[in-house]
């Protein structure tokens, strides 16, 4: 079996983190679908800037969109990636119904220039979910304040949304505070909660790269893998326990985490660390290119998830009363991250202005 492929047993989806049309038009992406049993596709502005300023194939449509003086640089970035968003959901519409919704996803992220703007996080979320049309389609948000709220307002109103840029446990509990009240709002509405899927994505590498320096060597390179574990347990509690009951009952759907930074960026590493460690249950994980093509030379599967559960919080507890605030941690490494993707978007931007 395709090393890629022996993860699947183990209950985690591999999703890509890229897209292009190149990667579409050329049939790859089909193949790494058919053959490495990609289930979903993440996108995000500096994935997006690669291609438009790399693939000739955009050419043609940007010079077509910007002899329109009307059109803003933002709208005709997004003339340009809806198709293929669309594209891609419609080459995974086949996971997505075999799996009764479950696979198959594919996610566009709203302008990170929105991410304290709850209104205006809003209308474009709305804007970006109308325009792809395709039910396998999932807006991406920043998990800022503002973001969380609009995440609940939009899981009541039934757009799946992929939540974005988390690094702590407190953030991780918030989302899933959001998801459970928009889930909970829409039922009390009256409509169905069955058809929804999010995914919260929590970031590894960063993680890593920033608290290596403050804490000792014995802990070097585990931390974000302890939070993850620790993420975790506290999704089987949140979602496999009492609070979540009744909603499960009425068809609705556990917020999967999602794995996002699973490029390892310290050499000393093994290149599928951030893979390797954690696959478990009701997981995705979400790789760029080298990942993808390291695992599936040399990656080892199995059922590490759930394991050494124990070890995991006891690191946690020794990392913090050794003086590192993780919480802390968290939250500059979600606004480095907000300041990675507004750069990104706007390096975007003066390619479409």
């Amino acid at each position: 079996m395709n090393r890629l492929q022996s993860i699947r047993p183990f209950g985690q989806r591999i999703w890509l983190d890229n897209l292009s049309r190149e990667l579409i038009a050329s049939g790859e992406l089909a193949r790494l679908l058919a053959d490495d049993g990609i289930a979903g596709v993440t996108s995000n502005p500096a994935i997006f800037y690669k291609a438009i300023s790399g693939d000739a194939s955009y050419q043609t449509d940007l010079a077509r969109l910007k002899a329109d003086a009307g059109l803003s640089a933002e709208a005709r970035y997004e003339a340009l990636v809806v198709p293929d968003i669309q594209a891609a959901c419609d080459l995974l519409r086949g996971q997505y119904d075999a799996s009764q919704g479950n696979d198959g996803y594919v996610s566009l992220e709203v302008s990170p220039e929105l991410s304290n703007d709850e209104a205006g996080t809003l209308a474009a979320a709305r804007r970006l979910w109308a325009e792809i049309a395709r039910p396998n389609a999932m807006i991406k948000i920043p998990a800022t304040a503002a973001g969380i709220r609009a995440f609940q307002a939009l899981t009541r109103e039934g757009v799946n949304v992929n939540i974005t840029l988390l690094f702590s446990l407190p953030q991780v509990e918030a989302v899933w505070d959001a998801y459970i009240a928009g889930l909970s709002a829409r039922l009390a509405d009256g409509k169905d909660v069955s058809g929804i899927k999010a995914v919260a994505s929590f970031f590894l590498s960063r993680v890593d790269s920033l608290l290596d320096p403050q804490v000792g060597a014995a802990h070097q390179g585990k931390v974000a893998i302890a939070l993850s574990k620790a993420a975790y347990a506290r999704y089987r509690e949140r979602f496999h326990g009492a609070e979540f009951a009744a909603l499960k009952a009425a068809g609705a759907r556990p917020q999967y985490l999602l794995w996002a930074s699973t490029g390892t960026k310290n050499a000393a590493y093994s290149d599928v660390l951030y893979v390797e460690s954690l696959i478990g249950d009701e997981t995705v994980n979400t790789v760029p290119d080298g990942t993808l093509a390291a695992f599936r030379d040399h990656g080892q599967a199995a059922l590490t998830l759930p394991q050494d559960m124990d070890d995991a919080q006891t690191l946690l507890h020794a990392v913090g009363a050794a003086g590192v605030d993780l919480a802390a941690a968290g939250e500059k490494l979600q606004r480095d991250g907000l300041k990675l993707f507004e750069d990104a978007f706007e390096q975007l931007l003066k390619l479409t202005a």
